[in-house]
């Protein structure tokens, strides 16, 4: 019997666990503890504030009140909150900081398509295709004012 790939959960790295190696997942991830390596998600990563990461990580948002030593490439918007200690480069589409973080890196604003261009030279998959875009409907000639105006 086959079975179904849960999405919509959460993966969690508790407090005082120590993890090295690669995550790749298709759920939100929460880290409330150190990890070392990199970090792919197609959901959001919350970093909790005794969390301590040495890597990358690239995924679609992030809340970070953590401390990492590493490079963010972010689909959508990185929170930097209030405590948190970043040391190293953000590429984001949006990005939101709150006093009192602290950052240390460069900051790169890019879109949809450069993060999926980043996501995949750092993760070493190749980029879906993308879907034929259906023929664009021509538009119809306005049908003459009754007024009189142009």
């Amino acid at each position: 019997m086959e079975q179904n790939v849960m999405t919509g959960g959460v993966s969690c790295i508790s407090a005082g666990t120590v993890i090295k190696g690669e995550i790749n997942t298709p759920t939100d991830l929460q880290i409330d503890g150190t990890f070392e390596g990199k970090v792919y998600s197609k959901g959001k990563v919350k970093v909790g504030e005794k969390a301590n990461i040495k890597g990358d990580i690239v995924c679609q948002n992030v809340e970070f009140c953590g401390t990492i030593a590493g490079n963010f490439y972010v689909k959508d918007t990185l929170s930097l909150k209030a405590g948190c200690k970043v040391e190293g480069d953000l590429n984001v589409r949006r990005l939101q900081v709150e006093l009192d973080a602290r950052f240390n890196g460069n900051c790169r604003m890019i879109n949809e398509a450069e993060f999926d261009k980043l996501a995949a030279q750092i993760t070493g998959q190749p980029l879906p295709q993308a879907a034929p875009q259906a023929a664009q409907p021509q538009q119809q000639p306005r049908p003459a004012n009754p007024f009189g105006q142009k």
